[in-house]
């Protein structure tokens, strides 16, 4: 089996494949303080849950595929798989890793690797052109040329960091629940701000997305549009433009670029 880890700002993600097929994930809570010793324990423990698995994770594990957006984490992780699974193939997504995807970008070393990672995902599932939307912690609009070329995106505020923003800044406001509201007409300061953030970032993203495929294809319905992240289904619903929903985009990505990798070497 193999185990990958997408290390976002706010959550990390852990998926287990069996060959093609996710088996299990889990999310937890990206902590930039955790030592390698502590990220062990809490992967060990993990692992110890699931049936299919032993105690420790070496046991079944026959390989480890790993993305971060946060440095420390990732200079954690790489010196887990160095100390504790060292004879396990583990693949740190980084310059030199083999992707397949050219990143047509100013400073391509400016992309952050779960980007690429989702366009090697789209492109494997859907083809090309298309268009990756991911509701992390920011918003990423991720274009995917016909080719699979990686040739820019858009970056926003995420949906939390905007409740979180309207609550500090906002005299009666405070920090809300974020859910669907009854009506787009708020009955009260909650549902106003639920209706604010639910439909604003709808509209924003068919705003975004509609001028992208303009730029990006001939024919703008020629552009597959795929949503993924962990808010996405707030935004799945009242969106115009979504054609795909894949939650685990990211981690699919993983095991392609381990395969890449490890399986070709």
């Amino acid at each position: 089996m193999l185990l990958t880890i997408d290390v976002g700002n706010t959550h990390t993600v852990l998926g287990l494949f069996d060959g093609e097929e996710i088996v299990e994930h889990w999310r937890i809570s990206t902590e930039a303080r955790r030592t390698a010793d502590e990220l062990a324990v809490l992967l060990n423990g993990l692992m110890g849950m699931h049936p299919l698995l032993g105690e420790e994770l070496g046991d079944n594990i026959e390989g480890i595929a790993i993305c971060s957006t946060v440095p420390s984490v990732l200079h954690e992780l790489r010196e887990v798989t160095r100390r504790y699974y060292g004879d396990i193939p583990a693949v740190l997504v980084e310059p030199g890793v083999r992707t397949g995807v050219p990143i047509l970008m100013d400073n391509p070393k400016e992309v952050g690797a779960d980007r690429i990672i989702n366009a090697l995902g789209a492109v494997e599932l859907y083809g090309g052109p298309c268009v990756v939307v991911d509701f992390g912690t920011a918003t990423t609009f991720d274009a995917v040329s016909a080719r699979g070329e990686y040739v820019g995106g858009v970056i926003a505020p995420g949906i939390e960091i905007s409740v979180d923003a309207l609550g500090m800044r906002g005299a009666q406001l405070r920090k809300i629940e974020i859910a669907r509201p009854r009506s787009v007409i708020g009955k009260n300061t909650v549902e106003a701000m639920q209706a604010g953030i639910v439909y604003g970032f709808a509209g924003q993203v068919d705003g975004v997305v509609n001028r992208m495929a303009a730029e990006l294809a001939d024919d703008p319905q020629d552009v597959t549009v795929i949503a993924t992240g962990g808010l996405a289904p707030m935004v799945l619903g009242e969106s115009t433009v979504i054609d795909e929903h894949e939650p685990w985009l990211t981690l699919i990505g993983l095991r392609l670029v381990y395969e890449r990798n490890v399986e070709r070497a």
